[in-house]
């Protein structure tokens, strides 16, 4: 299962979806572009300082005093996310 953690300075996303093979799971293609949109998106959109990490089986973003822009781009992963989890309820939950 994949776990999406929200909190007020950062977003880290744990686990596999397991809702496929390895390399053609979509419930975890789908966590992941959304992901790499988002931190690519504050990285190419705004001029807000972010630590990124991904790794298989885990990302975190870190943010300090978001701008509005990120605020809106963050809002729409969150979107984006609740989405999957709506659609794949056994493989994505959302904290």
């Amino acid at each position: 299962m994949i776990e999406v953690l929200f909190s007020e300075s950062e977003i880290t996303i744990r686990g596999h979806a397991r809702a496929g093979p390895v390399g053609q799971d979509i419930v975890c293609s789908a966590v992941s572009t959304l992901f790499q949109t988002l931190a690519e998106s504050v990285r190419k959109l705004t001029e807000d300082y972010i630590s990124c990490v991904i790794k298989p089986g885990y990302a975190r973003l870190e943010y300090k005093d978001p701008s509005e822009k990120s605020r809106v781009l963050i809002d729409s992963f969150f979107i984006g996310c609740c989405g999957v989890a709506q659609s794949y309820p056994e493989h994505v939950t959302i904290k």
